[in-house]
């Protein structure tokens, strides 16, 4: 029998541990579901199945850009980065901005470039490796966040040697805490603060690396503003270590979860690009996309929305669809067929997906090579997701590396 009610509340505590049974119930009965956001207490809608979710990500109809939100939702202190360099981060610009700028970025994420990056991934990850090996009480979220560090660090040109500070950072960018609604912003300032003094380091050290590329977009053709360049380094820094950090961290406890997959990866190598992909539509880096604000009144999935209105498209929720993938809450690495939108879809999608499914298909396959008795050290249910909107962040996830009492 189906409940009028949802299982959890949306973007509560119950929620983020495991979102996928409200998620379900959501796709079953309200696909395109109204409800208050916790921060703010701000009316939104937020669509959850497959086929909405990606024709949200690329109607021209919404933007991502809060300048087109209601003055409810500005005023409700949602509007990402509101006040900082942030709020003019390529996820959310128009075009022709967004075409100028991510034109720029992209001239790195070339398949060349990329391919250059496969030898420093695989020494990166085995340091990695023995230095977690090295550890007391070992952390694969720490395995998970030094890696794209150490890559962006490599990508931009300058060591990311703050990168546990820009994690907490990030986190407290897009947590929920109604208690205190202003941290989103401080925090969002701390991140663009970093950015700027990355930035006036590569001044003084210029190199062929992306940030002394977009330095003298900025300085020398005057392409960049100061702010597009100070959001750029910024959204390259929140993109490239959050959500691989995250997306290496749930795949390994989804195969540690599942015996028989991770035996399949062991066994057949070959498999690992699409156990990435797979990883990515499972239960992937990313949970929901940017807010899309409808730029007129509008009927969207059967609802009517009024100019302004806000819509979460919930990538997770619609990476789930049994619609579009039979067994669609299994986990299975040999799966081919549809795409996800575990990396966004049409104009906003993700400029580093090569990168990051480079990190994964290489992390990912050595850590279970390396330590093939791994096993969690605390029960599952006692690991705590982050109460983080944007994504699915695991806060720390202690293993037994040879199995449990042994070193």
């Amino acid at each position: 029998m189906t409940t009028s009610e949802p299982p959890s509340e949306l973007f509560g505590f119950d929620y983020y541990q495991n979102p996928y049974p409200t998620l379900e119930w959501l796709r079953e009965n309200s696909p395109m579901h109204q409800f208050h956001f916790p921060v703010g207490d701000i009316p939104l809608w937020i669509a959850t199945r497959f086929d909405d979710v990606q024709k949200l990500l690329g109607d021209p109809r919404f933007s991502t850009n809060p300048s087109w939100a209601s003055k409810e939702f500005v005023d409700g202190g949602m509007a990402v980065g509101r006040g900082t360099a942030i709020e003019r981060i390529i996820t959310m610009l128009d075009p022709p901005d967004h075409t100028r700028v991510r034109r720029l970025a992209m001239s790195t994420f070339t398949p060349r470039r990329v391919a250059e990056w496969e030898e420093p991934t695989h020494a990166v990850v085995e340091a990695e490796l023995d230095r977690l090996e090295k550890q007391d009480r070992p952390d694969v979220m720490d395995y998970a966040g030094a890696i794209p560090a150490a890559l962006m660090g490599n990508v931009l040109g300058f060591p990311l040697d703050r990168f546990n500070e820009m994690i907490h950072a990030i986190e407290r960018a897009f947590h929920t805490d109604p208690e205190d609604e202003g941290a989103n912003q401080r925090a969002f300032e701390e991140i663009a603060e970093y950015g700027r003094g990355l930035i006036a380091h590569k001044r003084r050290n210029p190199a062929d690396d992306l940030a002394s590329a977009l330095i003298e977009a900025r300085d020398g053709e005057d392409r960049l503003d100061e702010t597009e360049l100070v959001a750029m380094i910024a959204v390259l820094i929140m993109a490239g270590l959050d959500t691989t950090r995250n997306l290496i961290g749930t795949s390994i406890l989804s195969l540690l979860e599942r015996p028989d997959q991770r035996r399949l990866l062991l066994e057949r190598p070959e498999l690992k690009d699409t156990a990435v992909e797979e990883f990515l539509r499972f239960n992937g880096g990313v949970a929901v996309g940017f807010f899309r604000f409808a730029k007129e009144d509008l009927e969207f999935a059967g609802a009517t929305l009024p100019a302004g209105a806000p819509v979460i498209p919930a990538v997770g929720s619609a990476n789930r669809d049994p619609r579009r993938w039979p067994d669609a809450d299994k986990l299975d690495i040999t799966r081919t067929g549809p795409r996800h939108v575990g990396l966004g879809h049409g104009l906003h999608n993700c400029m580093g997906a090569a990168l990051a499914r480079l990190e994964a298909g290489i992390a990912i396959p050595a850590i279970m090579r390396r330590f093939p008795d791994m096993s969690l050290a605390v029960p599952a249910e006692e690991l705590r997701y982050d109460e983080m909107w944007l994504v699915r962040s695991i806060k720390s996830f202690p293993v037994h590396l040879h199995g449990e009492g042994k070193r």
